[in-house]
């Protein structure tokens, strides 16, 4: 059988100017031709044109998909071994597609997760402070947790009025514990580990499921990293350790 420039165009998903580029380079001559002079093309033509999309698609020039044709009809090359190559480079292209599509995935997630609100609202709720100043950190060391995940899937829908309502409450908790230190209270006393339980709240409900572990593995953060230490030394002199301290007592009492 052998068909007509159209009929290939609408197998092939190309354009009639494209078969016709084709046959006035070389790369694909219609096997025969019809009285009038119009294109047929065989199976064979149409096996070749196959080839020949399969590496257009795989980022191949015209000229090197020739080369690669041409010494395969010429007898120069095993079919076998041909195929065995197509079967490689396809493979490595679905392996960078995939890379690709998980790039593109990560950046629909960091878009997706990432707070909702404009740069002017940032600034009303945040002031100097970039909240995701250290997006980076936070991923590289808890990306793989559920609690991250957690937090990011609960504030990628906070609004702004949730924002202030979370640094309000906050604001809050820092003034009453600076006045149970200003009062000389211990940190295993009541009053201080009632603040601390009030502190692991606030961050169960806001953004993540917080065990008594975990929370005081963040008590000893706020400690030892100087930038947590100058937050919560902020609201009082000292408060980062007596905090620590706190959440310590509070965690003893309720994991024992």
């Amino acid at each position: 059988m052998n068909y007509s420039v159209g009929q290939v165009a609408g197998f092939a998903g190309v354009t009639v100017r494209t078969l016709h580029h084709y046959d006035d380079i070389g790369l694909l001559v219609p096997s025969e031709r019809s009285h009038a002079g119009h294109r047929r093309y065989s199976d064979a033509d149409l096996d070749r044109l196959q080839q020949i999309l399969f590496y257009r698609e795989l980022g191949f020039p015209l000229d090197e998909v020739a080369a690669l044709l041409d010494d395969l009809a010429g007898g120069n090359g095993d079919p076998r071994a041909h195929l065995r190559r197509q079967h490689e480079l396809l493979t490595a292209r679905i392996e960078k597609l995939r890379k690709m599509a998980a790039a593109v995935e990560h950046a629909m997630e960091a878009r997706t997760m990432g707070l909702n609100l404009t740069p002017e609202e940032k600034f009303e709720v945040f002031g100097d402070n970039d909240p995701e100043q250290y997006a980076e950190e936070v991923e590289e060391r808890w990306g793989d947790t559920d609690e991250y995940a957690d937090s990011q899937r609960r504030t990628a829908s906070y609004t702004k009025e949730d924002w202030k309502r979370i640094q309000a409450e906050a604001a809050d908790w820092g003034e009453r514990y600076g006045a149970l230190m200003s009062a000389d209270e211990p940190p295993a006393g009541e009053a201080a580990m009632a603040l601390a339980e009030e502190h692991r709240q606030h961050i169960c409900r806001w953004f993540y499921e917080c065990s008594y572990e975990i929370h005081r593995c963040l008590g000893e953060m706020y400690a030892s990293d100087e930038r947590f230490k100058a937050f919560y030394d902020a609201m009082r002199p000292g408060l980062a350790e007596h905090l620590r301290d706190a959440i310590a007592a509070n965690a003893a009492r309720h994991i024992s």
